[in-house]
């Protein structure tokens, strides 16, 4: 008796590859930071109202960790684009990111506390903790706010959310804080080893 298997559909990196392509177009029009969170912002949002292009590899969690993949590093290193993928239950230690940055959540629902330095250079809150939902899209930068910590708001299953920073950012030199306020610098880095690949020639356009 033969079994039929299930085709799994590939990911649509079409729709990947239009997004690096019109981020990469803005970037060349303005640096201005407000055109590019509102602009970029707004190609963030049509990217992940579809959740059919994300290759398995670049969502997969880890059990002790959140996982931080490179999508793509602008060959400029103007701007890149990073997955982060959360298992239940995990959180980031409060950071800063030192160049703006945008966050839209591709999977389950993520919970953001935003800090600022008050007249100690200790750290408070900044506003009430923010619930950020599949399909929405949030914005970090020295200007309007830089230091949060973030933590998957689902108990039972990952979340993933896809982030541009203006930067390669996994190579720039950041800090995490302790509550009192006291830095510790870090370079994240990036879990993977290989990047999708956006540009065969082959693969329908």
């Amino acid at each position: 008796m033969t079994i039929a298997l299930p085709i799994l559909a590939a990911p649509n990196l079409a729709r990947l590859r239009g997004f690096v392509v019109s981020f990469a177009e803005l970037l060349s029009s303005t640096k201005d930071e407000r055109s590019i969170l509102e602009s970029g912002g707004a190609l963030l949002a049509q990217l992940i109202a579809r959740d059919d292009w994300l290759p398995d590899e670049y969502a997969e969690p880890d059990p002790d960790r959140y996982r931080q993949y490179l999508i793509h590093c602008d060959s400029r290193e103007r701007f890149s684009v990073v997955s982060f993928v959360w298992g239940p239950g995990q959180a980031t230690p409060i950071h800063d990111h030192t160049v703006w940055g945008l966050v839209g959540v591709l999977r389950g629902a993520e919970r953001v506390e935003s800090f600022r330095r008050d007249a100690r250079d200790g750290l408070v809150a900044d506003g009430p903790t923010a619930l950020i939902e599949a399909g929405q899209v949030d914005a970090v930068s020295p200007r309007i706010g830089d230091i949060h910590r973030v933590a998957n708001a689902l108990t039972d299953r990952p979340s993933v959310s896809i982030h541009v920073y203006g930067a390669n950012i996994g190579a720039v030199r950041r800090s995490t804080f302790d509550e009192a306020g006291n830095p510790r610098g870090f370079i994240s880095g990036y879990a993977n080893r290989s990047l999708p690949n956006l540009w065969d020639g082959a693969s329908p356009r």
